[in-house]
């Protein structure tokens, strides 16, 4: 039929062959999947009637109900369908992103299950979504890829030859400079993210590729080329299968496979020239002028709408018509190890390529040793962080600002009773501070959430080097600020104990700074969202103060919350600095008739004070005048029941914490972060 000439391509042919060289043929793979079904519960119900009896009985929605197919090298797969029709649900259960109690059916690559390492190590997966750190260039971008999936053993020169070459592929020269760029900062064009977000999926060569929509959101052009894109990574002799919705006419000619899903169910499994005989069989036939994709999407939706199951002879005829029209074709693979050997000798899986042999063990579980990857990690986050300086300067600002605050407000404070009580306000109200200015931690993690999931779901790095360059990136900054903090307030204030105090003071304000931020970081991971995180944050922070022995004693504390005093972030430093100021056993707050202050006596006259000041050392046998030191710094420590502990204590207890909190950082990572649906 003529009219299936111009939408129907036969790609492969000689107009994309290499001037002058013959093709090598690749290695053969051929994805098979069979029977595969999946349900969900759709009682959605609200915790609490989780924990009640429910009258209606829990319903399941099919969203796989026995889809099988196939994919192989040199070829692109497409799944096509309308929102809902469960296109992304069968790429993940094809990417083992579907847990594997929860999946029927079967997944085969070469006719061997897959599963594990093995399917992380040798596949990717691109998003739909653009994740992407926004200050960095395209080629930083492509080349921190290349240091994570490749390994240590390829030498620098090779793995920046490797990313210029897929610069080049991916038709990104002209940006290769150009940052990335977010709301706030101009970047790269939509077509370009996109195939930067492909590039850094596909940098070591992976032999199943699959893709979440990679056209959407696109131009025409654009999503050409991105197709382009593809279809020339097939040729290299990887297995890619991709959803996409309503392609163009250019596009669908260059597809080499199609499977077709409504609500779940196959409606249809060939190549895109088949389209028109099978609904011409159906009695559909598509109209010469119209793009055979787009009818068949819309004669989907006009079945769909018309009853619930209104696809289901489309269904049966396609399951019909794939029995009469099948033909039987001659794929001839090889063994999956000995195909993933022969891919590695070829330099085809680059991050195996140091190894050999046809076990398992000759692809590795990760490309570099986790120092490599923690000291490229931190060169990521610096160089992204550091083209924002203005995210620097507002938390330095904002830690000056209420330096200059407090230091304004509580200004050259003396060494008499009120002094004593403005001391205890000024530090609750400066270790409150530390752990306030933290929460701007929270929302570096979860945006970076989705980076992080991608990144580690395919093995481009360990989760404890995640942790472990956060907390490295993290720390230079804190330094800067407890600094900026100590030198504002320190001198202004009036505190004592000359430079060995004036170090203690900054190091237990690091440690606040460190504990604060190791909190925030660990709540980050847990909370969803940012807004509910800063709520939590806020509410814990609170409590923290309370319990802390400002507004309370220790001693005066029910023994059923004295648990929560003892967890209480802002106790350790608060106790800390209090015996950095008071703890010179020598050092008098208050002499004489001052001891009377906030008492009834301190509105009489100092006659009457001195009269009963005499007549105190009558009774305690010593002689009490006006210079007698009545209360030293020891007296304060006692009477604020701040003993328990020493200042090298809690400021070691301190410094822990945020230890802590970063290793449940890591727990909640590796326990909760598996990127999987259940």
């Amino acid at each position: 039929m003529a009219t299936s000439g111009h939408i129907v391509v036969d790609v492969g042919t000689d107009e994309d062959a290499s001037a002058g060289q013959p093709p090598v043929a690749p290695v053969p793979y051929l994805l098979s999947f069979a029977d595969l079904s999946y349900s969900v519960n759709t009682n959605n119900g609200s915790w609490l009637t989780s924990w009640m009896p429910s009258r209606t009985p829990a319903t399941t929605r099919a969203l796989l109900g026995g889809v099988s197919g196939e994919a192989r090298e040199g070829e692109l797969f497409a799944v096509m369908g309308a929102s809902g029709s469960g296109k992304s649900t069968l790429v993940d259960a094809l990417a083992g992103r579907i847990a594997r109690e929860s999946l029927h059916g079967s997944v085969t690559l070469n006719g061997e299950t897959l599963h594990g390492r093995r399917l992380r190590t040798i596949s990717a997966y691109v998003m739909q979504d653009d994740l992407l750190y926004p200050m960095l260039t395209v080629r930083e971008t492509l080349m921190f890829a290349a240091e994570f999936r490749l390994p240590r053993a390829l030498s620098p020169a090779r793995k920046r030859e490797r990313v210029d070459t897929l610069i080049g592929q991916l038709g990104l020269t002209n940006a290769a400079d150009t940052v990335i760029g977010d709301e706030g900062h101009r970047g790269v064009s939509g077509g370009e993210r996109r195939r930067v977000s492909i590039g850094t999926d596909i940098i070591h060569d992976p032999i199943l590729l699959f893709l979440d929509e990679p056209t959407s959101g696109l131009d025409s052009a654009s999503a050409f080329m991105v197709v382009q894109v593809l279809r020339d990574i097939a040729r290299s002799g990887s297995v890619v299968v991709m959803t996409i919705h309503q392609p163009s006419a250019r596009i669908l000619g260059i597809l080499g496979r199609l499977l077709l899903l409504s609500r779940g169910r196959t409606v249809y499994a060939g190549t895109p020239a088949g389209l028109m005989p099978f609904f011409s069989e159906f009695g559909r036939p598509i109209p010469h002028n119209e793009n055979p994709a787009e009818f068949a999407l819309d004669t989907i939706k006009e079945l769909e709408g018309q009853a619930p199951n209104g696809t289901v002879p489309l269904a049966d005829f396609n399951a019909r018509w794939q029995a009469e029209h099948r033909i039987l074709e001659n794929v001839t693979t090889m063994p999956l190890e000995l195909a993933i050997a022969e891919s590695v000798h070829r330099g085809k899986l680059v991050a195996g390529s140091e190894t050999s042999g046809t076990s398992s063990s000759s692809v590795p579980t990760f490309a570099n040793p986790m120092r490599v990857e923690v000291w490229v990690l931190i060169k990521r986050s610096f160089t992204n962080t550091r083209r924002m300086p203005e995210l620097f300067g507002m938390r330095l600002g904002t830690i000056m600002l209420t330096g200059f605050i407090l230091a304004t407000i509580f200004l050259r404070l003396d060494d008499t009773p009120k002094g004593v009580q403005e001391r205890l306000g000024f530090f609750a109200m400066g270790m409150s501070t530390m752990f306030y200015v933290c929460a701007d931690a929270l929302p570096v993690f979860v945006q970076e959430r989705h980076i992080y999931l991608r990144e580690t779901a395919h093995n481009a790095y360990r989760r404890i080097s995640y942790v472990i360059s956060n907390a490295v990136v993290s720390f230079p900054p804190l330094v800067i600020l407890s600094l900026a903090f100590a030198v504002t307030t320190f001198f202004a204030v009036g505190l004592a104990g000359g430079a060995s105090s004036f170090f203690f003071f900054v190091l237990i304000i690091l440690a606040s700074l460190w504990a604060g931020s190791g909190f925030v970081t660990f709540l980050s991971a847990v909370v969803p969202h940012v807004m509910l995180g800063y709520t939590v944050v806020v509410a814990i922070l609170a409590y923290f103060l309370l319990f802390s022995g400002f507004f309370i004693n220790r001693d005066r504390i029910p023994a059923y919350w004295i648990w929560f005093h003892y967890m209480s972030l802002v106790k350790y430093p608060y106790q800390a600095v209090l015996q950095n100021e008071f703890g010179d056993a020598t050092r008098c707050f208050a002499r004489g008739i001052e001891m009377f202050d906030a008492t009834p006596i301190a509105g009489m006259t100092e006659a009457v004070k001195l009269r009963v000041l005499d007549a105190i050392g009558n009774t305690l046998g010593t002689s009490m005048t006006a210079t007698t030191c009545v209360v030293t710094g020891a007296d304060v420590l006692a009477q604020q029941a701040v003993t328990d502990l020493g200042k090298w204590m809690c400021l070691l207890v301190t410094a822990a914490f945020g230890f802590f909190f970063r290793a449940l950082f890591y727990v909640v990572l590796l326990l909760g972060s598996k990127n999987k649906r259940r």
